[in-house]
């Protein structure tokens, strides 16, 4: 029977477990595709509590995602105005303005919940 993860040794062996499962091919709705699901949420949800990952800052967002889309500093500048605003920002001089938030998170789909993070 599936418990909850409430310690170390829960997590590794639930984590084995996961891995096992996936090796095997599991047709859809066994009994071990359903195990393997809510493994899975047991050990996301351990994860969310134990090992959280913090959100990048702005600017650490926009430089990966340009380098990530391949663009060039010269797109990025038509995105946030103009080329000198563009380096006041990359070099935290100056502050993402809610317009430049909004075109960042149209154009780049960076999530604007990191976009407005101080820094």
């Amino acid at each position: 029977m599936l418990k909850p993860i409430k310690n170390k040794i829960q997590y590794e062996d639930a984590l084995q477990r996961v891995y096992e499962l996936m090796q095997k091919n599991l047709k859809p709705e066994s009994k071990e595709s359903d195990e393997l699901e809510v493994l899975s949420i047991l050990v996301k949800e351990y994860e969310l509590e134990h090992y959280p990952v913090s959100k990048p800052s702005p600017l650490e967002a926009i430089k990966f995602r340009i380098e990530q889309m391949g663009m060039s500093e010269v797109e990025l500048s038509e995105i946030l105005g103009a080329r000198s605003r563009k380096s006041e920002i990359l070099s935290g001089k100056r502050k993402l303005s809610l317009a430049m938030i909004r075109k960042l998170n149209e154009v780049l789909h960076i999530p604007a919940e990191v976009l407005i993070q101080a820094y």
